[in-house]
C-alpha cells in the first residue's frame, strides 16, 4: 500500500487549478487574471530555477521577462499550501538563508534567474495532465471502480 500525503492546508482552485512537483520541476495551470478563457502554463526547473510561462495556446507570458511573472509567484505560493514549503524547497533545491521556508522566501531565493531557453517543451504535457484531470470532474458519481484510477491509492487496508 502506497503512503498518500495529505495537502498541507485545504488549497482554492480559482487561481491555480493545478500544481505539481514533476519532472524535476514545479509546475502547473495558472488562471488568467484579465480573460477567463485564458490560462497560463507556468514552471520553475529545481536547481536552476530557469522559469517558463506561456497561454495555454503557447503565446509567451508578457510579465515573465527578466524575472519572474505573478503566474510564477502564485503557482509557488499554491505549491507551499498544497506540500508545504519544506518540501517544495527540498524538492526545488531551494537553500532559504533565514530560518524555515516560506512561498515569499522561496520566491525571493529564485528570482534573478534565467528563462528556459526558448520557452518550456513541458508546457504540453502538463496542460495535457491538466485537462486529464479536468476529465474526472465530468464522469458521473458512481462508488464502482472506475479503471483509468486504479492507480490510486486506496484507504483501505489489502490483506
Amino acid at each position: 500500500m502506497v503512503r498518500v500525503i495529505p495537502p498541507a492546508r485545504p488549497r482554492k482552485l480559482a487561481k491555480v487549478p493545478f500544481v505539481e512537483l514533476a519532472d524535476g520541476r514545479l509546475q502547473g495551470v495558472v488562471s488568467s487574471g484579465s480573460a477567463i478563457e485564458r490560462v497560463y502554463v507556468s514552471s520553475v526547473a529545481a536547481g536552476t530555477y530557469a522559469y517558463a510561462c506561456s497561454t495555454n495556446n503557447n503565446r509567451p507570458c508578457g510579465g515573465a521577462r527578466g524575472g519572474f511573472c505573478n503566474h510564477i509567484g502564485a503557482l509557488i505560493g499554491e505549491a507551499v499550501v498544497q506540500y508545504g514549503a519544506e518540501r517544495v524547497a527540498r524538492y526545488l533545491r531551494v537553500d532559504v538563508a533565514d530560518g524555515e521556508p516560506t512561498a515569499q522566501s522561496l520566491h525571493l531565493t529564485m528570482s534573478g534567474t534565467k528563462p528556459f531557453p526558448a520557452g518550456s517543451k513541458a508546457a504540453a504535457s502538463v496542460f495535457s495532465r491538466f485537462l486529464r484531470h479536468l476529465a474526472y470532474l465530468e464522469l458521473p458519481p458512481t462508488t464502482a471502480p472506475v479503471p483509468e484510477m486504479q492507480w490510486f491509492a486506496s484507504t483501505r487496508e489489502v490483506a
